[in-house]
């Protein structure tokens, strides 16, 4: 069965609170929607300014395969204004609801009958394709509902929308309302509002009780809590209705589309957004990485290729060793087994503190385990710092050097000082290492930020940098000044090596 697409992002998603678009972004989203195969296009409300108007006007002019339709209310005027832009339909707009009719219009339901004769034939007469909208039409008695409706049938109509204005359809509750409505000698339109979370589902069983046209918004934006979201719907359709209801839209360009409107209206996405969020094709999980890296279908029933998208594994507590080193190989560092597993160790601490491991992040702790694979004659055991107000910064260092503890103490200006002073307490004995420069910086912002510690050490004429990276800064201070005296000392053994090959 094939479906009809009526995108009103350019309407109701437009009505989303602090969302409005300019002509010219307008113009930019009705060109995207009429590329990926939309086959109606709400592109506002004429009535609404001037601006509204030249808007549409701007996209009437195009040429698009898509029919172009305003919105307006049933009354000459909005018809009028949808006239002025040139449109191919307009979507009329009648509450039907005795809750609008008693207290929004004050009126009667038939002076409302009366409205949907007199504006539909005047529309038609004006040579528009017309949609007849039931604002609230799930909160109308259905006898009242489907009288309306035939009135406007009788006069011309061409569609029939009952709208789920306020989103209080349930599933079944959807089924059973369009089955009723299928008597009526028209095609019809699911148009949901998403209000209990249930837009979707309640469009998709729309559909099946007798609908035949949706109205849908680019990432489900609109007033409240948002329309029915069309990237949902046409995945929705195309996996788990195995080719029973089909349209004419591009699948692979949908997620392309939802980048586009969200930079537009400024409506960004959860990142657990169905279909176009960006952790949907994302995986931590270490037994959901290695499932997805033997055979995709184990934790994907879409696959990311359909929308034109790409798998991600993503680096954290929850990681396991074969997902860890197929991110690695992705960001082309290549590492062997107890490398790898080093690595994985500090992700796993660095996510035991609550924080995440972006890329960046990941490579700086690779190239601080693959910098330590170098001779290490000096480790770091462990240090204690004590420093505060009216205490003198004071730190313990033990270090193993050639396999024999060393214990001492050191003061300074600050705890960084303190620590690196105990560490040249340390290893005066063998060696005479001076600190010329030092430098730190935060790789990712935020206060969970790796921080990265360079430092440029001499000894003699050697002159070298070294660095390291951890989450606190006294402990990346001393790695990178470790590391460099390892440095350096291999730099002196390298000498005497050669000193005896030269003899």
């Amino acid at each position: 069965m094939k479906i009809q697409i009526l995108d009103t992002t350019l309407r109701d998603g437009e009505q989303t609170p602090g969302v409005s678009l300019t002509s010219s972004e307008k113009l930019r989203i009705a060109r995207k929607l009429d590329e990926i195969g939309v086959n109606m296009i709400e592109a506002g409300s004429a009535i609404t300014s001037e601006g509204e108007k030249e808007a549409i006007k701007e996209i009437t002019k195009q040429g698009f395969d898509a029919e172009i339709s305003s919105f307006a209310r049933s009354v000459k005027k909005d018809i009028d204004a949808c006239l002025e832009c040139d449109v191919d339909a307009v979507n009329l707009v009648v509450p039907t609801s005795d809750i609008h009719i008693n207290y929004k219009l004050k009126t009667t339901r038939d002076k409302v009958l009366d409205s949907i004769v007199s504006n539909v034939e005047y529309a038609k007469d004006h040579g528009l394709i017309v949609e007849l909208s039931a604002e609230d039409a799930t909160r109308t008695d259905i006898n009242f509902l489907i009288k309306a409706f035939q009135t406007g049938i009788d006069c011309g109509a061409d569609r029939l929308c009952p709208c789920d204005t306020v989103g209080v359809l349930t599933p079944e509750k959807s089924y059973e309302f369009y089955k009723k409505l299928s008597v009526l000698d028209s095609s019809l339109s699911a148009h949901c509002h998403n209000d209990y979370g249930l837009a979707v589902a309640n469009t998709l069983q729309a559909i099946r009780g007798g609908a035949s046209e949706i109205h849908s918004t680019i990432n489900g934006i609109g007033e409240r809590a948002g329309n029915a979201a069309l990237e949902e719907i046409i995945v929705a359709f195309n996996n788990l209705y195995e080719g029973k209801y089909t349209t004419d839209i591009k699948i692979n360009q949908l997620y392309n589309t939802s980048k586009l409107v969200s930079r537009l209206t400024g409506v960004y996405l959860q990142p657990n957004k169905a279909i176009v969020g960006e952790n949907v094709f994302a995986h931590e999980s270490g037994i959901h990485a290695d499932g997805v890296i033997k055979n995709a279908s184990t934790y994907e029933s879409i696959t990311p290729e359909l929308l034109g998208r790409h798998r991600k594994f993503v680096v954290g507590k929850h990681t396991g060793t074969k997902g860890l080193n197929n991110r690695l190989k992705e960001l082309g560092i290549e590492v062997n087994k107890e490398q790898l597993y080093k690595i994985f160790e500090q992700v796993k601490s660095f996510g035991d503190k609550g924080k995440c491991v972006t890329d960046v992040d990941l490579q700086a702790i690779a190239d601080n385990v693959l910098e330590k694979e170098l001779k290490q004659k000096v480790n770091l055991e462990e240090f204690t710092v004590v420093s505060g107000n009216k205490v003198t910064p004071t730190a313990s260092i033990k270090l193993k050097i050639d396999n024999k503890e060393v214990l001492e103490a050191g003061m300074g200006l600050g705890p960084v000082d303190a620590a690196i002073n105990a560490v040249n307490r340390s290893i005066n004995e063998f060696t005479n290492i001076k600190l010329e420069e030092y430098h730190v910086d935060a790789i990712t912002g935020g206060a969970d930020a790796l921080i990265d510690v360079i430092v440029k050490l001499r000894k003699g004429d050697t002159i070298l940098s070294a660095r390291a990276t951890e989450p606190d800064i006294i402990n990346a201070s001393i790695e990178a000044y470790l590391s460099g005296v390892n440095r350096i000392l291999e730099v002196d053994e390298n000498k005497k090596e050669n000193k005896i090959i030269l003899k």
